[in-house]
């Protein structure tokens, strides 16, 4: 892919915090037209006993769900870990690893947050923003927000609401386990989001594309420390 620059990479978190502030304004929250076909699912996983870490990417076909191209990238960690600031630490590999995708997506899903975020600002939309593509965050874990309590069914969906918006959806994606946490991060809305990851589902709590990049990362982690 050619991904042209949207800026330069800061090191403090102050300028980070100044410059998710700046660039939110290019977030696009609007319904997702065409439909996707072509679905790329991003994870990262870090070395255990260093700063290396693996970004993965793997590129689905819908509506089957078959894998057309799976890509990964080792980078060091130039940037501390800092809630809310994530795609400082893990944007620089996520799109290297891009640059060596072949096939184009229409849509990408990211292990993380999009609007759901402090600042509005997470790592769906910051990275969405930067490849210019529908993304979505899908995150295991809620970082800002209430809910009520999801109903134990597949497809099941509730609001994820600060005191003044709403900013995802809590999703069931698999009955009797923990829902995941779904926020628009640019060029889709939060109904678009939901339907997205649910459309990727195949019997499992993730979505197919970051369910199998989870697992390539791992792989590649796990090969480069026999």
């Amino acid at each position: 892919m050619q991904i042209p620059r949207l800026h330069h990479w800061v090191r403090t978190y102050r300028s980070a915090v100044a410059l998710q502030e700046r660039l939110r304004s290019l977030v696009r929250v609007e319904p997702l037209c065409p439909r996707p076909e072509i679905v790329a699912g991003v994870d990262v996983s870090y070395d255990k006993t260093g700063d290396l870490f693996y970004a993965g990417i793997v590129v689905m076909r819908k509506p089957g769900l078959e894998v057309i191209e799976e890509v990964t990238v080792v980078r060091r960690a130039a940037f501390p870990y800092i809630p809310g600031l994530l795609s400082f630490r893990e944007g620089p590999a996520v799109l290297a690893a891009f640059r060596k995708v072949k096939t184009e997506p229409d849509a990408v899903i990211f292990d993380g947050q999009g609007l759901a975020h402090p600042r509005r600002f997470g790592l769906a939309s910051h990275l969405g923003v930067w490849l210019d593509r529908p993304s979505v965050g899908c995150a295991k874990s809620r970082l800002i927000g209430e809910h009520p309590d999801v109903p134990d069914r597949v497809g099941a969906h509730v609001p994820l609401t600060t005191q003044s918006d709403t900013v995802g959806a809590v999703v069931r994606t698999r009955a009797g386990v923990k829902p995941v946490y779904v926020s628009p991060g640019t060029r889709i809305d939060i109904p678009g989001a939901v339907e997205l990851v649910l459309s990727c589902c195949a019997g499992f709590r993730l979505p197919e594309p970051t369910r199998r990049a989870h697992a390539l990362v791992n792989r590649a982690r796990t090969a480069a420390n026999v």
